[in-house]
């Protein structure tokens, strides 16, 4: 478990190597978020049929950077009222736990059938491409989501001003509602793989799938429902449309950040981004294989595995864009009813199937540990239907305790309405 070039002890050689992939993650992620911003530039002014970026130059190009240079050298102002510190920390406590988080995608690697399992030879040394193969590699990512939320918060609160704080106390919101669910489906994928290793999970799916012709993916074995909860869920915890409520400029200016300006304002552009790129990153590793895919000779199997990597990475950020260009953004009752009415429920219910139907397997010994009958398949269509029928009568009872709730809030405003009618007439 781990890099294999740390298995036989650590010396000068190993700590090089682990600060020069570190450095080339970072200057990845950094080139990635500046061509990231091009691209969503790009892509939202042809949705929405117009011109975009094309001055600065070849195609736009370096408008990114004229941005960049421009927020640099602005003045950079805190407000009379700001709590200085912490107003001045916030802007990398959002930064850096997308940066940490980047450490533990596998990049590249031959996972083929016969390859290497994603091991390549650095300067002597057997490695991976990546960072860190972290053998709690996804509870490390769960705790960074987690983490990157207080940059938020601290930002907002630390103002000193009432938009900020709205902001602040929307993300606050936002994140508990949303961090259940996303960790209900990372558990359909642990339960499916069997490791927390980011690279561990990436060799699962590299494997023969359904008839050696449909991907060994998660998305697919999993049934397709953790990978949609995943992907509303890490939506909500970007702070991205159509959940962008944290910095709705129609009704709090603009949100936390508000009072930010120059190169600290750039911190918390960069951040978004490059969570973006990060959560898409994530996606691709646990979902979809990462990496893994077949290598077509010609090149060296590490690099098609940096193809397959780099063109499903791509597909996920175009998504997001176009999530931005075409969703309005919800209400904020609708939020909240949805990660809690529909996202959680779903995902728990099915987690608990998931890992019905893996009990309801034989396991070496021909045993099973939900056997009805010696045929597995009669012992999983048992538990599916079991399952189902709870899970339909979990769900009406859910929904008549919702609309007799709303019911009861609208007869209790309606109440109070004719009160205060009642009361102006007299």
């Amino acid at each position: 478990m781990g890099d294999p070039y740390l298995s036989d002890g650590v010396d000068l050689g190993d700590v090089l190597l682990a600060a020069g992939k570190a450095v080339f993650a970072f200057t990845v992620l950094l080139v990635a978020v500046m061509l990231m911003v091009w691209f969503e530039r790009k892509v939202v002014s042809r949705l929405q049929n117009r011109i975009g970026p094309n001055i600065a130059g070849p195609f736009g190009l370096f408008q990114t950077l004229a941005d960049g240079i421009k927020l640099f050298f602005k003045e950079d102002v805190i407000p009379t009222k700001a709590d200085r510190f912490v107003f001045q920390l916030a802007p990398y406590l959002s930064l850096i736990p997308a940066f940490l988080t980047f450490t533990i995608v596998p990049l590249a690697g031959d996972f083929s059938p016969g390859g290497s399992e994603g091991r390549v030879v650095i300067f002597g040394r057997e490695t991976f491409m990546q960072v860190a193969d972290v053998p709690v590699g996804i509870l490390l990512f769960l705790a960074m989501s987690s983490l990157a939320v207080y940059g938020v918060m601290l930002a907002g609160w630390a103002s000193g001003s009432k938009y900020p704080l709205l902001g602040s106390v929307r993300a606050s919101a936002q994140a508990i509602s949303y961090e259940a669910a996303l960790g209900l489906s990372l558990a359909s994928v642990l339960l499916l793989s069997g490791s927390l290793s980011t690279n561990a999970i990436v060799q699962v799916q590299a494997g023969e799938g359904f008839l050696g012709v449909v991907p060994n993916w998660n998305v697919i074995v999993s049934g397709f429902v953790p990978f949609i909860v995943f992907l509303i869920a890490g939506t909500a915890e970007l702070n991205r449309p159509p959940f962008d409520f944290v910095e709705a400029e129609q009704e709090i200016v603009g949100g936390y950040h508000t009072e930010y300006s120059s190169i600290r304002f750039s911190l918390f552009f960069l951040a978004e981004f490059m969570n973006v790129v990060t959560l898409s990153a994530i996606m691709v590793t646990l979902f979809f294989g990462g990496p893994a895919g077949p290598a077509f000779g010609l090149l060296p199997g590490w690099v098609w595995g940096f193809i397959w990597f780099f063109s499903k990475l791509i597909v996920f950020l175009f998504l997001f864009v176009w999530f931005r260009a075409a969703l309005p953004r919800l209400r904020y009752d609708q939020l909240m009813d949805l990660g809690w009415k529909v996202l959680i429920p779903l995902s728990l219910v099915w987690l608990l199937i998931l890992a019905g139907i893996r009990l309801a397997q034989p396991d070496e010994n021909g045993v099973s540990l939900l056997q009805v009958s010696d045929n597995p398949t009669i012992n999983t269509a048992y538990f599916l239907g079991a399952a189902l029928s709870v899970f339909a009568l979990g769900a009406l009872l859910l929904m008549v305790a919702s609309k007799n709730a709303r019911d009861d809030r609208l007869k209790s405003m309606g109440l109070k309405a004719v009160a205060i009618e009642s009361a102006e007439v007299n």
